[in-house]
């Protein structure tokens, strides 16, 4: 039999100590095909509770074990705890693993561990409690329990809600699988999907409720810029309400992506163009009837997606973002035509990317009047726009609001 832990280990070692994120940790590792889906598992399990585990860890011993032991435990952990798998099993693979890496002076350690570590009291401090309870960083716990008071916890623990695929045609196909239909036409989630020749020939594309939400509060017109566009998937639906979309790019390679989406989908129209959107670029002065700034952010609205945001994302890292958001939005607001319309989001649900930076917007530029948009996905409405959360809007956590140009 093949060792489960060992596939998992190879991927989160990329992750714990190659600073990779999950997805293209898993893209990049050769994993046995037979039991990949255990795998995939088990590496977004050990991310998702990763700050849990740690506290498990801590309590059970004297001083950290090193990386490489402790990644062997916690996905062992992840089996024992979230996968109820025999005892004896999971101890015997991980000492296993742990001498097959040339470890074997740890793998007494490592038997001694997982044989009689006990679960910890949770912490009375309610933000460290809400911190292990929820697996997140401390500062993030803070930040959302000062925001949403009780429904921090929810947010927090909100899970993914599967796999959302939006239909060009022959979504009935597809329907005999267990789905949640979305509030927007031929778009569902799916609990598994597995991508076919239908993918390739432009039937579906895999695109996030929130993408498609954003997308959905956009009101049509003759020419859209999508200033931070990649991969493409906001580009080729609102293709769809403009004559023209420009799709703007930092890197060359997002620009592929962009380039690549579109061609699948038959999106003629979509432009894309390697470009920072936080420059002013003279040729686009007014040349728009609207412009959409999903703007880099922290990504806390998508945690439930990529688990390992909690691992990377720094609370340092949030007024770096906030100095580039507020640039690009303003940017950007020089290329609307008079009476046309400024867009800003995020996938993020911390109020100082959101409100605060629409406030200082606001603040800055007189001739723009705010807009907030309408969405049949459920949200939260705030002063300065909608607020979706992952526990109540189908797994997505996102900003959206506009602004019209005087």
């Amino acid at each position: 039999m093949t060792n489960p832990l060992c596939d998992p280990y190879f991927v989160l070692t990329k992750v714990y100590c190659g600073g990779k994120y999950l997805k293209q940790a898993l893209a990049e590792t050769i994993i046995e095909p037979l039991n990949k889906a255990r795998t995939v598992k088990i590496c977004y399990g050990v991310l998702e509770k990763d700050a849990y585990f740690d506290y498990i860890i801590g309590a059970n011993t004297q001083k950290p074990p090193k990386t490489v032991v402790k990644i062997i435990i916690k996905c062992a952990l992840y089996m024992l705890e979230f996968m109820q798998k025999h005892d004896y099993m999971v101890v015997d693979f991980a000492v296993e693993l742990t001498k097959k890496l040339g470890k074997e002076g740890a793998a007494g350690f490592v038997n001694a561990f997982l044989r009689s570590y006990k679960i910890p009291a949770l912490p009375q401090q309610s933000d460290e409690r809400l911190a292990i309870e929820c697996s997140s960083p401390l500062w993030l716990a803070k930040k959302l329990r000062r925001s949403y008071k009780a429904e921090a916890a929810e947010i927090l623990s909100a899970p993914s809600r599967g796999v959302c695929v939006r239909f060009e045609r022959g979504a009935q196909k597809y329907l005999d699988k267990p789905h949640i239909k979305t509030p927007f036409e031929n778009v569902y989630i799916f609990g598994n999907f597995v991508r076919d020749e239908g993918f390739f020939e432009g039937d579906y594309t895999f695109q996030s409720v929130g993408s498609v939400a954003i997308c959905s509060a956009i009101c049509a017109g003759q020419s859209l810029l999508d200033a931070c566009a990649a991969p493409g998937g906001k580009s080729v639906l609102l293709s769809k309400k403009f004559k023209s979309v420009t799709a703007c790019e930092l890197h060359a390679h997002r620009v592929e992506l962009i380039n690549s989406y579109a061609q699948r989908m038959g999106a003629s129209n979509v432009h894309a163009r390697q470009t920072d959107s936080a420059v002013y670029n003279p040729d686009y002065a007014e040349a728009f009837d609207a412009v959409l700034c999903d703007v880099p952010c922290s990504g806390t609205g998508v945690i439930n997606e990529n688990p390992d945001i909690k691992l990377f994302r720094k609370e340092s890292d949030i007024e770096s973002l906030n100095v580039i958001q507020l640039k690009i939005l303003e940017n950007c607001s020089r290329y609307v035509k008079s009476g046309g319309t400024l867009y800003y989001s995020t996938c993020s649900v911390l109020p100082e990317e959101n409100d605060s930076i629409v406030y200082k917007f606001l603040q800055l530029h007189p001739e723009y009047a705010l807009n907030i948009p309408v969405s049949p996905l459920e949200h939260r409405t705030t002063r300065f726009g909608l607020q979706f959360l992952p526990h109540i809007s189908l797994g997505a956590g996102f900003f959206l609001t506009s602004f019209i140009k005087q």
